[in-house]
C-alpha cells in the first residue's frame, strides 16, 4: 500500500461512522507486534519513543522523531499517525517544516499540542490555534493531505477546566483540525459534551478509568488511542521481573511473556500487515 493510499484509507477510517482503535507501538518490533493484531491504524508515542531512547518525553529531537516515523512507516503498511508534539516551531523552518519531514517519512497524519515544556504550561488559546492553522495549511497543500489532529492538554497538565478545553478543541476545528483530542478525559458525560461541541473526530484516550470501547462509540468517539500506556506497561513488566530475579532469585516472570508463535507472525516478512 503507497503512501498515498495509506492517508486516503486513515481518511476514511475518520469520516465513516464508526470507532475505531489506533494503538501505540514505540519501535519497529512493537509496531509490527501491534500490526500483526489487526488493527487498522497505528499511531506513535512521544513518551514511549523517547524512553526507548533512554530520555524522558520532551527530550527528543525533529531529526530523531523524523527517522523514527520513517522506521516504523517502511515495517507496516498501516496508516501512521504522528505524536509531533507541538510540531517544533523553534526548529528550522518551524511548524510547516516539521509538517513536509513527516510527510516525506511516510506519516498519514500527525498531531500538533498546546503544552509547553519550556514554561510548564498551556499556551494562550490564540498561539495553539495560529500554530495549528500553520500546520493545517501545511498538510492540507500536500498532493496526498495528512490528517491534523488538534490537541488540548489541560487535562493530563493540571488544568480540569471542560470548558476551555472545549473552547480551546472548537478553536483548533475552526484553524484547519480534522480531529481533535483531549487526552485525559474519562468522564462518559464529559467526552459526549466534547462530541457533541466539536462536530468533528475526537480521539479518546484509552485510560483504565476510562469508558468501555463500546460506551465511546454510543455518544459518537471516533478514535481511541492508548499513548504511551503499552508501552508503560512493557517497561513496568522488565522492571518487575528484574526486581524478582534480584530480590526472589526467581523467575516467574517469563510465564506471561509473548509466544514464539506470535513473533513469528509478526516479524517473518510477508506474514505481518
Amino acid at each position: 500500500m503507497s503512501i498515498a493510499d495509506r492517508r486516503a484509507r486513515f481518511s476514511a477510517l475518520h469520516a465513516r461512522e464508526q470507532l475505531f482503535v489506533m494503538p501505540n507501538p514505540w519501535d519497529v518490533g512493537s509496531a509490527r507486534l501491534l500490526a500483526s493484531c489487526g488493527f487498522e491504524a497505528l499511531a506513535t508515542t512521544s513518551a514511549g519513543f523517547a524512553w526507548s531512547l533512554g530520555k524522558l518525553d520532551q527530550n527528543v529531537s525533529r531529526d530523531e522523531l523524523v527517522a523514527h516515523v520513517a522506521s516504523l512507516a517502511d515495517v507496516t503498511t498501516l496508516p501512521l499517525n504522528v505524536d509531533s508534539e507541538r510540531c517544533y516551531p523553534d526548529d528550522p523552518g518551524g511548524v510547516a517544516e516539521t509538517v513536509a519531514l513527516l510527510a516525506e517519512a511516510g506519516a498519514a497524519g500527525f498531531s500538533i499540542e498546546d503544552y509547553d515544556p519550556a514554561t510548564g504550561g498551556i499556551d494562550d488559546i490564540e498561539v495553539a490555534a495560529a500554530r495549528v492553522s500553520v500546520a493545517a495549511e501545511a498538510a492540507h497543500r500536500l498532493p496526498e493531505p495528512m490528517v491534523l489532529t488538534g490537541r488540548a492538554e489541560n487535562h493530563i497538565s493540571g488544568v480540569d477546566d471542560l470548558d476551555d478545553t472545549i473552547a480551546r478543541l472548537t478553536a483548533y476545528r475552526d484553524a484547519g483540525a480534522d480531529a481533535v483530542y483531549a487526552p485525559g478525559l474519562h468522564h462518559l458525560d464529559q467526552i459526549a459534551a466534547v462530541v457533541e461541541a466539536v462536530g468533528v473526530p475526537v480521539n479518546v484516550l484509552a485510560l483504565p478509568s476510562a469508558p468501555t470501547l463500546a460506551e465511546l462509540a454510543s455518544v459518537g468517539v471516533r478514535r481511541v488511542s492508548t499513548g504511551s500506556l503499552l508501552a508503560g506497561s512493557a517497561y513496568g513488566a522488565l522492571l518487575a521481573g528484574a526486581r524478582e530475579l534480584l530480590t526472589a532469585g526467581t523467575s516467574s516472570y517469563a510465564e506471561s511473556g509473548v509466544s514464539r508463535e506470535a513473533l513469528r507472525a509478526a516479524f517473518v516478512p510477508g506474514t505481518n500487515s
